[in-house]
Formats: C-alpha cells, sequence, structure tokens
C-alpha cells in the first residue's frame, strides 16, 4: 500500500486521475493478500484490535525505508522516537 499511496509524490507530472487508477490498481493485488491474511489471523485467535495494531506497525517499518530510499527524505531522531511509542502500544495491546 505503500508504493500505492505515496509512490506518485515523486512524479509531478503525472496527471491526478492516472495516479488514482494506478494507485487502485496496485492496491488491488495487496488488498487480495490482505483479506486472506486477516481472516487468517482472526481464525488464529488474534482480535481485530491486534490485527490492526500489527498491520499498521509493518506499514510503518515499510514506510520508513520507502521514505529514505525512494522519496530521499531524511530519517530524523523524532521518528525513531515516534517509532518507538507506537512499539509500546503493540507491547500493551499484546499484553495478556
Amino acid at each position: 500500500m505503500t508504493f500505492a499511496w505515496y509512490g506518485h509524490l515523486k512524479d509531478k507530472g503525472v496527471l491526478l486521475w492516472k495516479a488514482i487508477l494506478v494507485s487502485w490498481g496496485i492496491a488491488f493485488f495487496e488488498y487480495c493478500l490482505m483479506v486472506p491474511a486477516n481472516r487468517i489471523g482472526y481464525t488464529s485467535g488474534l482480535n481485530g484490535f491486534q490485527l490492526k495494531i500489527i498491520q499498521e506497525v509493518i506499514t510503518l517499518v515499510v514506510f520508513c525505508f520507502f521514505a529514505v530510499w525512494y522519496l530521499k527524505e531524511p530519517f530524523h531522531w523524532k521518528y525513531l522516537v515516534s517509532f518507538l511509542f507506537i512499539l509500546g502500544a503493540v507491547y500493551f495491546a499484546f499484553k495478556k
């Protein structure tokens, strides 16, 4: 989803409607994987909150690499601190 949502930012010459169609095309295939993954996770004992938290952490990790290498944006220490707080949320979401 990262590339579908943010990949068009570097190429400002692409018309918005074309960016939307390409993004939807990319997202369709990712949803084809995400829906079964959520179903499997849910039937394996994870609840909806846990599934969403897992998805957000994966998205943030992928986005960090994407932003640095594809968008060429600097990675600041404040993003690391923010990510650590999110990992704290993951800890509490899975704590028994």
